[in-house]
């Protein structure tokens, strides 16, 4: 039966990586953010001076709502920081602020993973909507099989935007905890516990890719049994 086939392990797999990712996240967040910087900036302050420092002074800074909401949007050429990070002096949010920042930098300097990234996110927006909706259908109704290959390979493409947006994630943050301490927005021993909250944040990135290729390996593993049942 496909609804209590054993690949649900690949899945379960998944699943309990990303909630230790998340614990992690909001364990190290939690710390951090009551601790405040010694140069009293708050996030919104510290984001400011990066931005400028780049010479992207086009870039607003906009507060939202949320936890952990903090996003650069491209389009709008907008960062924008949730109230924790916008209105605190603390050293996570110093960190986080440079990080969404640091985005920013990489979209004004062409960085070549963002500009794969962004040409892999249309098929993979296609794929992460309708993939597994037709590799189900493919092998439920042998009329369809031919569905299984198609939707496989539009899994794929979400495969390969998990995968690269590692690297983009990961050089955010070097920039950020470069940018911070060279400046002095932290002193050593503040930039080590910004390092701890975007390294946490970094393994919920880690933890979306090895969900995405686990389930792409459920999926062949499927649609190979399926084939040998025909």
């Amino acid at each position: 039966m496909f609804y209590y086939d054993p690949t649900y392990i690949l899945l379960l797999s998944a699943i309990l990586l990303a909630l230790f990712a998340q614990t992690k996240v909001k364990s190290a967040y939690s710390k951090f953010s009551q601790v405040s910087n010694h140069r009293g900036m708050t996030g919104a302050e510290v984001a400011r001076r990066i931005l400028d420092r780049n010479g992207l002074q086009d870039v607003k800074i906009e507060r939202i709502g949320g936890n952990l909401t903090d996003h650069y949007d491209p389009r709008s050429n907008v960062v924008r920081l949730s109230e924790g990070v916008h209105d605190s002096a603390s050293i996570a949010a110093v960190g986080v602020a440079a990080h969404e920042v640091g985005h920013a930098v990489q979209h004004n300097t062409g960085y070549m993973a963002i500009r794969l990234r962004n040409a892999v996110l249309p098929a993979a927006q296609i794929g992460s909507t309708i993939a597994l909706p037709l590799v189900i259908i493919g092998i439920i109704f042998s009329a369809f099989k031919t569905l299984i290959p198609i939707g496989i390979v539009l899994y794929t493409a979400v495969v390969l935007f998990q995968l690269v947006t590692l690297p983009v994630e990961l050089n955010a943050s070097r920039r950020a905890l470069t940018t911070v301490y060279e400046i002095g927005f932290l002193d050593a021993e503040e930039t080590d516990g910004a390092k701890k909250v975007l390294s946490a944040a970094a393994l919920t990135y880690v933890a979306a890719a090895a969900s995405a290729v686990l389930q792409l390996l459920r999926l062949l593993l499927l649609a190979g049994r399926n084939g040998d049942r025909d």
